[in-house]
């Protein structure tokens, strides 16, 4: 097992919000394109990471400063337009 990558892998989820939406959709596939792209996974950390709850994902970003997240653009535009829709 190569913790190194498991740790990235973790802290991309964490602080790339597109990712984790990705991640939380399709686990297996987010985490098989890691491999793909030659990162050391074995399938039994990707069994792993995708057994974790998934709050952990959702909430765990909430815990990080915001300076060191990286943000979907087009979700912050669909939650301003979602909020400032008329009633």
């Amino acid at each position: 097992m190569a913790h190194k990558t498991v740790q990235f892998i973790i802290g991309r989820i964490l602080t790339d919000e597109e990712l984790r939406e990705k991640f939380l959709v399709a686990p297996v596939e987010t985490l098989l394109a890691f491999r793909d792209s030659g990162l050391d996974l074995t399938d039994a950390e990707i069994d792993a990471l995708t057994n974790t709850d998934p709050e952990l994902w959702r909430s765990g970003a909430g815990w990080i400063d915001s300076r060191l997240q990286r943000c979907c653009l087009k979700t912050r535009q669909r939650h301003r337009r979602d909020k400032v829709r008329p009633s």
